[in-house]
């Protein structure tokens, strides 16, 4: 078996705002409408945190349950727990209509803290950062990939593929050097 190893070794930049490269983290997306029969206790069992609503971000301890759309929640917990993980929504969701899937090796996370965190955002994401909210999502674009963050109370956590992952750490990097711009 191979080690596992996130996509940038733990590549970070400190700047205005320090951004880092964090994982390996486990990751399933659950496909699954919100109303399906036992998807709240399901997430419980797997994260310990409730079922996000629209827009949200739920957190207990080093795991979380975000929404990603209608559908799709994303879970991210230890990469070692992944597997029971899968289990435990397979045993929980049995006779519903649901996909779960391993993506830990599929994406790629950063995280952007310090006072300014929000300002190397606004220069790669057409959100209006000034109006999120701790525990809100966004998906959108970072520059030209695709990419979802959310704030809590030390910063951003982003989320993109892995494919991009060096591509972002340069952005992040980039967008946070004092007196940069982006364009």
């Amino acid at each position: 078996m191979s080690k596992v190893a996130s996509a940038l070794g733990g590549a970070r930049f400190d700047g205005f705002a320090s951004v880092s490269e964090i994982g390996p983290l486990g990751m399933i997306t659950l496909r699954a409408k919100p109303d399906v029969k036992g998807l709240a206790a399901a997430v419980k069992a797997v994260t310990g945190t409730k079922l996000p609503a629209q827009r949200r971000v739920e957190r207990a301890g080093d795991k979380v349950a975000a929404w990603m759309s209608p559908d799709e929640y994303l879970l991210i917990l230890p990469y070692a727990e992944v597997k029971a993980a899968l289990a435990t929504l397979a045993d929980k969701l049995a006779g519903q209509h649901h996909l779960a899937v391993d993506v830990s090796d599929a994406r790629a996370v950063f995280r952007i803290e310090g006072a300014e965190a929000a300002q190397v955002l606004m220069k790669l994401a057409p959100a209006d950062l000034t109006a999120l909210e701790p525990g809100e999502i966004r998906r959108t674009r970072i520059a030209q990939v695709a990419g979802a963050f959310w704030a809590d109370e030390t910063g951003f956590t982003l989320v993109c593929f892995r494919s991009v992952a060096g591509y972002v750490m340069g952005l992040l990097s980039h967008s946070a050097q004092p007196g940069s711009e982006l364009f």
